[in-house]
């Protein structure tokens, strides 16, 4: 068993909660730019300093507090990210109670299920449409508020006059209480809650903010787009109090609009997000009748990266490419991402050596990360000092990681959650008495401490955009209609969720005749059949009814023969292997994801 483990460099202190960074900002650096706030989709923006801040946190807490809102209560956040969403995160918080996201993108069904196990008393969501939704839920919330129609000032009215100790209240929450309940997709069954404290949170970034310095730093600015009900966006959150980085959120699909006006020195990005940039600089090259000097200048960038690593560094020649090659090409997609950002940090899933060398090379140095929901996120990260690309980088200070004997990650540190929300059972079957969290991926620890991810002991799918996916359910309610024999969703690492259809051959030839067809047509005769992909379009449509619009089906295509176990995709139990399938039909998952078929 191989394992590798980093001492803290620093400690929470008992009496510490996710307030105490905004206390003390506000009491000692009050005019600290905490955060860049747009009221008109980021033309104008207004700056938000630290005292300011807390003041509205604790207006907003104590109209939580009037409307009936104890400590310990679950209060649900459901909304894009957004200024308001921190702040009613702080106020949650100030008022004693727990925070629980809610992708605002989640299913009647998905929102109703995590309302009721996690007993939220409370929702705030963000527009009318949602609003809807929740109200036609059979959920027990007593209270609910939606930003766009003036939750923010009708909370605060609430609490006006009212007679409520915010400050006894905000120090009656320590390090060990619980401050977030944040549901994540198992392999099977409904969204677990992991319970996140205090402590899980602030050991987490308290011990990797003294290792980015160029990252995290009072007058940089970090632009934030990624959905805040994910615990990677909400860890940067905290970041950006805790270091004083003055923080701008954003639309990301107005992202193009913003990034001049933010002018962010750091992004937190999503893999899909680097290639998207990517892909644009090669499009609008290509479409100027440049696309070859873009590639020459991209395998310049990593070049450069890649000699960044040896001994020596790049050569002069290298040196002197790289520089003609920033003058044309690389300074553009610097600016396309506002000018002044040096660094970006990826997670979610995994970026790939390529892109990471080219935007080194280019001059945004990406710093990939690795976690879970379960660990706050951040368990490794490669850091300015030390970085391998292609790696998730070295465990953060505090961590131990090590690889079990069947290949699977397993991690310890004070970011490890206790467990989860109502389900003991679940909570054994990832957490050991020692304290050790099996990740549910398998790895390799190099001799310096870097991890490397192989692949994945269970089937959840993590896309391109980093939304967590369990096949699963879709593919069980698929699997129930006759024509079809296995469903199988596809994904990973890819920008949206496609599946792989293999038709049932014993019933085929009745719907055939049905329908005027040959009933002996072969399979592989059917795969474009437009009668066929309509009904089995109308069976995937049920099925993306059920989840998130990010684990919708976009594409799917039938596979030209039926899976079965003699031909070794399919096990004694009537599984698909899915590795197996992976493999052997890889053209037609490649399909799934080329615009041209």
């Amino acid at each position: 068993m191989r394992e590798f483990a980093v001492p803290p460099v620093v400690t929470v202190p008992d009496e510490d909660n996710t307030l105490t960074a905004l206390w003390d900002a506000a009491e000692n650096h009050p005019a600290s730019i905490l955060y860049m706030r747009s009221f008109d989709d980021g033309v104008t923006w207004q700056d938000v300093t630290a005292v300011e801040f807390r003041e509205q946190v604790i207006a907003v807490a104590r109209g939580l507090a009037a409307a009936g809102v104890q400590p310990g209560d679950r209060v649900a956040l459901m909304s894009a990210t957004r200024y308001e969403w921190t702040l009613f995160d702080y106020a949650i918080w100030a008022s004693g109670a727990v925070t629980v996201p809610i992708y605002e993108t989640s299913s009647a069904d998905q929102t109703a299920w995590i309302l009721e196990d996690a007993g939220a008393v409370a929702v705030i969501v963000e527009t009318p449409e949602i609003a809807a939704m929740v109200e036609g839920l059979q959920s027990g919330v007593k209270h609910q508020w939606t930003i766009d129609e003036g939750a923010v000032e009708a909370i605060e009215a609430l609490g006006e006059g009212a007679e409520v100790d915010i400050e006894a209240r905000r120090t009656s929450r320590q390090a060990d209480d619980l401050a977030t309940i944040v549901y994540t997709s198992g392999t099977t069954g409904r969204p677990k809650g992991c319970m996140l404290t205090h402590r899980n949170l602030l050991a987490d970034i308290r011990n990797v903010i003294p290792e980015v310095p160029i990252v995290l730093y009072e007058g940089g600015r970090m632009l934030l787009f990624l959905s805040l009900a994910h615990v990677l966006a909400r860890i940067l959150q905290l970041a950006g109090v805790e270091s004083r980085t003055t923080i701008a959120h954003a639309d990301r699909t107005k992202l193009t609009a913003v990034m001049p006006v933010v002018k962010p020195t750091t992004l937190l990005a999503i893999p899909r997000v680097f290639e998207k940039v990517y892909a644009g600089g090669y499009q609008k090259a290509v479409d100027g009748g440049k696309g070859h000097l873009f590639e020459k200048a991209a395998a310049c960038a990593k070049e450069y990266s890649r000699a960044l690593d040896k001994p020596g560094g790049p050569g002069l020649g290298l040196k002197l490419r790289h520089k003609l090659w920033d003058v044309l090409v690389y300074a553009k997609i610097r600016a396309a991402v506002g000018g002044e950002c040096t660094t970006a940090v990826s997670g979610g899933a995994a970026l790939g050596p390529e892109l990471g060398h080219f935007f080194r090379g280019v001059g945004i140095t990406i710093f990939e990360g690795y976690g879970l929901t379960e660990t706050s996120p951040v368990l490794s990260l490669n850091f300015p000092n030390a970085i391998k690309v292609g790696s998730i980088g070295r465990p953060t200070p505090g961590t131990a990681l090590r690889v079990a004997d069947d290949g699977e990650l397993q991690a310890k540190g004070p970011q490890v959650f206790p467990g989860y929300w109502n389900n003991d059972a679940a909570t054994a079957e990832v957490l050991d008495a020692d304290g050790w969290f099996s990740t549910g991926d398998i790895a390799e620890i190099d001799d310096d401490g870097y991890v490397t991810i192989t692949g994945r002991k269970k089937d959840i799918i993590v896309t391109a955009g980093g939304k967590n996916v369990a096949p699963g359910p879709m593919e069980k309610i698929l699997d129930v209609h006759p024509l079809i024999a296995y469903a199988m969703v596809v994904g990973e690492g890819r920008p949206y969720i496609g599946a792989l259809i293999s038709l049932d051959s014993d019933m085929l030839p009745d719907w055939l005749e049905r329908h005027g067809k040959d009933p002996a047509t072969p399979i592989a005769d059917l795969t474009e059949d437009p009668e066929l992909l309509a009904v089995l379009q109308g069976e995937v449509d049920k099925a993306n009814a059920t989840v998130s619009h990010a684990e919708q089906i976009k594409r799917f295509r039938v596979i030209p023969v039926e899976l079965t176990e003699d031909t070794g995709e399919i096990t004694p139990t009537v599984k698909v292997k899915r590795h197996v399938v992976m493999k052997k039909y890889s053209d037609e998952i490649n399909a799934l994801y080329d615009k041209e078929r």
